[in-house]
Parts: C-alpha cells; structure tokens; sequence
C-alpha cells in the first residue's frame, strides 16, 4: 500500500514537471554585454591624428596660406563687394572632432538626432586658419559664402557656431529640402539668386573637405587628371579622414 501511494505520488510528481517545462518560455541566450566605452587614448586613429597631430594643424594652415596667397592675384581689378570665396563648414571651417570623439567613445553610430544636437549646441571649434583667412578676404573686398548640407533648422545655430569662432560669413546657404548637391547653390550665389540683397557674384575660389564641395566633382576625379587641375590655383582641400563620401569608393 505504502509503495503503490509512493508510485502515485512520484508520477503525479513528474506530471507536472513536464507540464510546467512545457508551458515555460523558451531559454533565451543572454544579451551580449555592450562594449566597454574607449580610453581616451584609444580614440580610432582617424579622429585622434585630427585631435591631437601637429600634422593636421600644419595641413589645414598650409590649405588657407595657399588660398590667401592666391587672392590679391586672382581679385585685381574686382570691384569691392562684386567677388566671394565659398567655403563648406564642417570639416573646412567648423571642427566637429569632438562630436566624433563623443560616437567613438560609446561606440555609436551616426545618429541625425545625435548630430542636430551637437549643432545646438554651437561648440565646434574653428578649423586652424580659417578665422584669418575669411578676415583676409573680407580685408581685400570680397566676401565670405558658406555652402553647406546642415539642414535649413540648423541653420541659425550654425551662423551663431560661426560668429563665436571668429569667422563672419556673409551668407549662409544651408541644405533646402531634397537638395544634397551644392551645383544648385554654387550657381545662385554666381547669378545673384541666392538670398536678396546679395548680387551675382565672381567666385574666385572653393574651399572644402569633400571632393563634392567643388562645382561638378565627385568621386569619378580620382580617375580623371584633369578635373583635379584647379586644385592649388583656385580650388583647395582641407584634410578629413573622418568621413566623406571617399567612404563610399570600392
């Protein structure tokens, strides 16, 4: 007797075991850790050369020099007012090394969100060079255009960046709706369509950290010897290993 109410009770037992393991949710595999935020001094050597080198300095000063130099040739005999240079902003005048510190540190990939906040923010530092070489413009008669894919929201916060760095551009022509391409841009600062007030004027040279902040040049110049010949006579490159749309090349 003893042992048959022993049996039952061991196989009610095991009944609802296997009931409740079949009920149960499934085993799920921990969610994998996230990865330790970076040193400082671990920093991806991309953003670190831009941070910390001596070399990044001498390049983007050796860039403006040049540009400079350039200028009382290439506006003699311009009326006062009548030429521009055009400059792009991040990366050529607006340093956001420390925003890609900041995405290096956590790990964390470009968010637009992300980015519209450190443009709120209006803490880049200016790119060496580039608050003498607009003062330098301005000195000779002409005038400073900024041509940029910031969006037209972040366009005040972006005018507000520039002011605190020393640099005092003329016009600031933000990203419209659907227009990534700055040709459209590049024609209506030279046509005099570009904001009222502002006539058509000769742009005496282009200054940017993307093959693309050139009238008509994309990616497909590195094949082509000759599109790249204004380079150092009226177009100048400002170094960005950062990003750009290099990282688009196979």
């Amino acid at each position: 007797m003893i042992f048959n109410v022993m049996n039952k009770r061991s196989i009610v037992a095991f009944a609802l075991f296997v009931s409740a393991a079949a009920c149960s949710p499934a085993h799920s595999p921990a969610a994998a850790p996230a990865p330790a935020p970076l040193a400082a001094d671990s920093l991806p050597n991309d953003v670190k050369w831009v941070r910390t080198s001596a070399e990044y300095r001498a390049l983007t000063r050796q860039a403006y020099a040049l540009a400079g130099d350039r200028l009382p040739e290439l506006s003699r005999g311009l009326p006062a007012q009548g030429w521009a240079v055009i400059l792009d902003a991040d990366e050529t005048v607006l340093d956001n090394s420390e925003y890609q510190r900041r995405l290096a540190v956590t790990h964390s990939p470009y968010d637009p969100k992300r980015w519209s906040a450190w443009v709120n923010e209006r803490a880049a530092a200016a790119v060496p060079g580039a608050p003498e070489f607009t003062k330098l413009v301005h000195s000779l008669g002409g005038r400073v255009v900024i041509v940029t894919n910031r969006s037209m929201a972040e366009c005040d916060a972006t005018r507000a960046n520039l002011q605190s760095v020393g640099i005092s551009a003329d016009l600031v022509l933000c990203q419209p709706p659907g227009e990534g391409n700055k040709n459209p841009r590049f024609e209506r600062v030279q046509n005099g369509s570009a904001a009222p007030g502002i006539p058509a004027l000769t742009v005496l040279e282009w200054l940017g950290d993307n093959i693309q902040d050139f009238p008509k040049l994309t990616q497909a110049a590195r094949n082509d010897s000759t599109a790249l010949g204004q380079f150092g006579k009226k177009y100048f490159i400002i170094p960005n290993p950062m990003y750009g749309s290099w990282e688009r090349v196979h």
